[in-house]
This record gives structure tokens, sequence and C-alpha cells, in this order.
């Protein structure tokens, strides 16, 4: 598993918000736990007091794609670093006692997270696996989707970083939005066109009488 995996953690967390359409489904600590995935054993700490914990983190890492979408690299790197330094991690290998075809442990990276809390763990990873994605890949590829309302926040992983959304959803609202917003224009402008010979047509009748 690459380091760079688990920026989807923290893309969950974004997400668990909508403030432009003023949803939030992080209202219970079984929603907390849905967001650990499979990580079942860590979720197992989370308590009521991690709901609003959660949301506070959940604040700051979308600050960082705010940053990042804005063009503002130094200010998305700046609030990374002090949730890096807030919740840190210990890198570690690991096999999870998988095997490969000749009975070889499946050795990877891990993030070893050591926390006094299920915010505390699940924030180092995200942050982290935040930071490993954006220094592989750049901090324009941290993005929020320009689909209003959604601002879902996204890791644009296309290989010529054109991604502007977060969905194909998202992308096919925008597109058909966009296409009726043309068509309206043209049609405004077919209207006016049409206005404009009649008037013409009536000041030429004018002038001939």
């Amino acid at each position: 598993m690459e380091l760079a995996h688990y920026s989807d953690y923290a893309v969950r967390l974004v997400n668990s918000e909508a403030p432009g359409q003023g949803k939030d489904t992080l209202t219970s600590v079984q929603a907390v736990r849905d967001l650990f995935g499979p990580n079942r054993s860590a979720a197992r700490r989370a308590t009521d007091a991690d709901v609003t914990r959660f949301r506070a983190v959940r604040g700051r890492l979308r600050a960082v794609f705010e940053a990042a979408d804005g063009g503002d690299e130094t200010l998305a790197v700046d609030l990374l670093n002090s949730l890096l330094l807030e919740f840190p991690v210990s890198p570690q290998i690991s096999g999870h006692d998988t095997r490969d075809d000749d009975g070889r442990p499946l050795w990877h990276m891990h993030l070893a997270d050591h926390p006094s809390n299920a915010t505390a763990g699940y924030a180092a990873i995200a942050a982290m696996g935040l930071a490993f994605h954006l220094t592989e890949h750049g901090v324009d590829r941290l993005g929020l989707c320009e689909a209003a309302p959604c601002r879902n926040a996204y890791l644009d992983t296309s290989t010529n970083r054109s991604r502007r959304y977060c969905s194909d959803r998202c992308a096919t609202r925008a597109n058909v939005a966009a296409y009726r917003a043309r068509k309206r224009l043209e049609a405004d402008r077919s209207a006016g066109t049409g206005r404009a010979a009649e008037s013409a047509q009536r000041s030429n009748a004018s002038g001939e009488r």
C-alpha cells in the first residue's frame, strides 16, 4: 500500500459535509466509525466526544484544500504542517500476514498511530497521507469540485492535471448546465438580432413615407 493512499482519509472526512448545501453526515459515533472504512480496530475507539473533535479536524483539512484550490501553495503547506505537528505518526514496515505466491510476506509501509483518542489517530493518518500526496504529485492536485453548490474535495490523479469535478455525476451536471447556458445566450442573441432587424425595417419604412 502506498503511503499516499492514506490521503483518502482526508477526502472522506472533508466530504462528510457539504457546506453549500447545508448537509452534514457527521452527526453520530457510527458516522465517525464509518469514516475508518475497513480499519475496524481503530474505529472501535470512537466515542461521542469524537464527533465534535472530528468536525474540528474536518474544518482544518478543508482549509488545506481551499488554499490549494485557490492557488496559495504556501498557505496549504503551512496548514498541513500544523496538523502533522499536532498529530504525529510512526512509519513502520508491515506485512499484515499476507503472502505472495512464494509464501513470503507482502511487505509495505504502514502508518502506525499512537493516539490518545480516535480523532487523533484518524487525523494523524489523514494528514500524513495528504502530505505524501501533495509532495509526490503537487499542491495543485488538491482541488474542490467546480460544480456548484457541491465543493467536495478531490485528489487529481489525471495525467494532464485536468480534473475539475469530484465525480462523473458532477461533471455531467456541470456540462449540462453549461450547455443550457450557451443555448440561452444563443437564443437571446438571436432574439436581439431579430428585434434589431425589425427596428431597422420600421425605420426604413418610416423614411420612405
